[in-house]
């Protein structure tokens, strides 16, 4: 193998752009966020045309097959060529329906912060004690 064929892990999973920095990349791999073959592995592991590693980001669990190597980070519409996402569609249809049901921006009625009626009555509570 030959110099130019050699690609560590942490710097392959940031030039795709699943991760923002290397750091991070590194960071996750340490965490055991990054497994081949069901095992995790370390951020200076050698990336290989075909290899195939399940990668957990703060959005998706992603499952990955390596198409390419790619050493500089480039933009994402170049970036996506050099790996194919093979994620099960159990995976996609659950981050769909968590998406909705849960990150609404709307915060739930009579939770969270106390009204003025409720603070008034813990201040008034706490002076009797």
């Amino acid at each position: 193998m030959t110099q130019a064929e050699k690609l560590r892990l942490d710097k392959y999973l940031w030039s795709i752009r699943l991760y923002k920095t290397r750091s991070q990349a590194a960071e996750a791999c340490e965490k055991g966020k990054v497994k081949y073959q069901g095992n995790s592995c370390k951020a200076s592991k050698t990336v290989a045309v075909d290899d195939e590693y399940e990668v957990k980001t703060e959005a998706k669990k992603w499952l990955i097959k390596v198409t390419g190597l790619l050493h500089t980070r480039v933009q994402y519409s170049e970036a996506i060529q050099h790996y194919l996402d093979i994620t099960p569609a159990e995976e996609i249809e659950r981050i769909k329906f968590e998406a909705s049901a849960f990150h609404t921006g709307k915060r739930l009625s009579k939770v969270g912060r106390p009204t003025k009626k409720q603070k008034r009555d813990i201040d008034r509570f706490m002076e009797n004690e």
